[in-house]
């Protein structure tokens, strides 16, 4: 079947916001296999390989990202389109990552054998453990740091709701999104099915508001008070 007659809500060229989430685990598989290799082989070669394979992709995009093509062209026709998600703790991984291989072939070329092998086995060791159980080590660094200096740059803040199109001088859920994000569909319906009605902002059609509120990571409810002040993000 040819690629393009996937049924897709984000096509994986174009949007680049987010990414299908089976896809980072072939990335990660291809990453553990070569560095696996590097370390058990003693060939750390393949260790600069896996490095050289996440650089292009991260420098030049997906379409020079081996692991992309061919789960985007070979195996998403078969299996259709995973759940979307959010592309940034991806490609943070992906830097951490191709930052390790590149020190571990340093490290190789420097004689440092040892030092390249445990560097090689780390990333080895993280990537196959992504690629089969889908915890992601990097994204949850991503994640955390997100969190961390979302809720430092907005508690004990403030939201201008009226900003947002919402009604000033009453208690508001607000509610940062993108259309694209599975999460936040999931979210949406959580609060639906509670009665709650969060003011929307879309951060695909409004990025100066994520940036202006520090938002990082979607999805993000937040409860704000009448007079606007930030006191809680909501599950």
């Amino acid at each position: 079947m040819d690629s393009r007659t996937v049924r897709r809500s984000a096509d994986p060229w174009r949007d680049l916001a987010v990414i299908d989430a089976r896809a980072p685990r072939a990335n990660q598989l291809l990453t553990g296999l070569l560095a696996l290799g590097s370390v058990v082989s003693s060939a750390w070669p393949l260790a600069a390989l896996a490095a050289l394979q996440l650089s292009l992709g991260l420098i030049l995009g997906r379409r020079f990202c081996l692991a992309c093509q061919i789960y985007f062209r070979a195996v998403q026709p078969l299996l259709g389109e995973g759940p979307v998600e959010d592309a940034r703790p991806v490609k943070f991984a992906n830097r951490v990552g191709a930052g390790f291989l590149w020190a571990s072939t340093l490290a190789h070329a420097a004689g440092l054998h040892a030092a390249g092998n445990a560097l090689a086995g780390a990333v080895a060791a993280l990537a196959l453990l992504a690629a089969l159980t889908g915890f992601c080590a990097g994204c949850a660094m991503y994640r955390a740091w997100a969190l961390v200096r979302g809720v430092r740059g907005r508690l004990p803040g403030r939201i201008d709701v009226a900003e947002l199109g919402g009604t000033p001088g009453q208690e508001t859920l607000v509610q940062f999104t993108h259309p694209l994000c599975a999460d936040c569909q999931t979210l949406s319906s959580r609060l639906a099915e509670r009665g709650e009605h969060p003011v929307v902002v879309d951060v695909s059609r409004r990025p100066d508001l994520a940036r202006k509120y520090g938002v990082a990571v979607v999805p993000l409810t937040v409860a704000v008070r009448s007079d606007g002040t930030v006191v809680r993000r909501i599950p």
